[in-house]
């Protein structure tokens, strides 16, 4: 019989009181067994007996990733080494890594979570999951595969890239759910197509993370493939990993495991919390974690709480998915401008594809340009360039107070890649 992995709490009363007792032990585990915390908080006068309410909470110093690297290799590490049974770190694209120690405890946290997204996502024990992301130090092949053994459905752990591999596997054990990131999972759905497999294929629903998927992408994978559902699943490395929570059916709003970690949403240049709705930063405090515990830490991913129960019925809070990284804003002629406005930008012209990229250059006449480079649908000729350019231009300054040049692509021109799809390319300081 398949196990369920339920909340710890029944109501939002009882959350509330887990919460303030878990992030009481928090910051006295941190306070007590962390050479950097209790640094960090003596710095900032504080204490952990000055923790009773959640606005108490304001009175700590946030964390940060630069905490991480300053401290290389293990600054947060809260308990003894001989507890410490794995290590993970992040993709590491500039500079040291940041690497997060588990105990065992929290491990079996860490995929207790992970067990609830894959019961939201509705798997069963019949299900066949091909894992398609990377192994090694990077949190998510452990994560979904571990998760997955453990919930008890089949796991297929591909990994990345290797088309022939992924097609074969799709194909041969007839696998039902696909994980990945969405860049991956766009080049093995037109794959898919390319090979005309899609008859061949049992595919009924796709997990994706690791980066913001558009509206068109998002459609574009679920055409291709033929799939019932696509999800998204959100996860830091410093926060355990992938799994820390999962949208429901009901709408691409994320559910989050708020009895084991509590989130702030601050403005990130005030750090004071936003109005409820609004964008804000993303600030994480553990509840459970042991050999790294996390007090107020900036992710710099940016969401909007979203209030109000929802329909599947889950107690746990919800906020939207990850509109972008507070550190990715772009300002070009004085307007700050976050890529996921894009997205929405482009994916509400009908006639493109899924697939474009920003240019950001700085012209003779002392100027900034921003070009638009876009992929036509399949299919699409030319013909259509001079209208779909006056739409994308048209709706790009009304909602962006910018204008772009545009430059169209036949489908399929841009690089697909199997990990994240790089979107931004700024030469103004090259």
């Amino acid at each position: 019989m398949l196990k369920r992995f339920a909340p710890r709490v029944n109501s939002h009363k009882e959350l509330a009181e887990l919460q303030i007792d878990r992030l009481s032990w928090t910051l006295n585990h941190a306070y007590s067994h962390s050479d950097f915390y209790r640094r960090h908080f003596t710095a900032a006068g504080v204490s952990p007996q000055d923790f009773s309410t959640f606005a108490d909470l304001r009175k700590f110093p946030v964390t940060t990733a630069e905490d991480f690297r300053d401290g290389y290799p293990l600054p947060f590490q809260a308990v003894a080494n001989r507890e410490i049974v794995r290590i993970h770190a992040s993709s590491g694209t500039t500079g040291k890594r940041k690497v997060v120690a588990y105990t065992q405890k929290d491990i079996d946290d860490w995929l207790e979570m992970f067990c609830r997204c894959y019961e939201m996502a509705g798997l069963t024990r019949e299900d066949r999951v091909q894992i398609c992301v990377g192994y090694g130090v990077w949190t998510a092949g452990a994560g979904f595969q571990l998760a997955c053994e453990r919930y008890g459905a089949m796991a297929l752990p591909t990994g990345p890239g290797n088309l022939d591999l992924q097609c074969t596997f799709l194909v041969d054990f007839s696998t039902t759910i696909l994980c990945c990131t969405s860049s991956m999972a766009l080049l093995l759905a037109e794959e898919v197509q390319r090979r005309g497999l899609r008859d061949q294929i049992s595919l009924r629903k796709v997990i994706c993370g690791s980066e913001r998927t558009s509206a068109a992408m998002r459609r574009r994978i679920v055409d291709l493939l033929g799939l019932e559902e696509f999800y998204d699943i959100p996860g830091l490395t410093e926060v355990y990993g992938p799994g820390t929570g999962l949208n429901c059916s009901c709408s691409s709003n994320i559910h989050y495991w708020a009895d084991y970690y509590f989130l702030e949403f601050l403005d990130p240049e005030t750090l004071e919390p936003v109005v409820a709705g609004e964008i804000g930063e993303m600030v994480y405090t553990t509840l459970y974690k042991e050999a790294t515990p996390l007090v107020r830490y900036r992710s710099r991913d940016l969401a909007r709480a979203v209030a109000g129960p929802c329909p599947c019925g889950s107690l746990m809070p919800r906020h939207s998915e990850i509109l972008g990284r507070s550190d990715d804003v772009f300002i070009i002629r004085g307007v700050n401008i976050y890529p996921s406005e894009i997205d929405a930008v482009l994916s509400g012209v009908t006639g493109l594809g899924s697939e474009y990229q920003i240019h950001l250059d700085h012209q003779a006449d002392g100027r900034d340009y921003m070009t638009l480079k876009v992929e036509r649908q399949v299919g699409a000729s030319a013909e259509q360039d001079d209208d779909l350019s006056r739409e994308l231009i048209s709706r790009t300054k009304h909602r962006l107070m910018v204008t772009p040049r545009v430059e169209f692509l036949a489908y399929g021109e841009l690089p697909r890649s199997e990990r994240k799809t790089r979107r931004v390319f700024d030469r103004r300081y090259d």
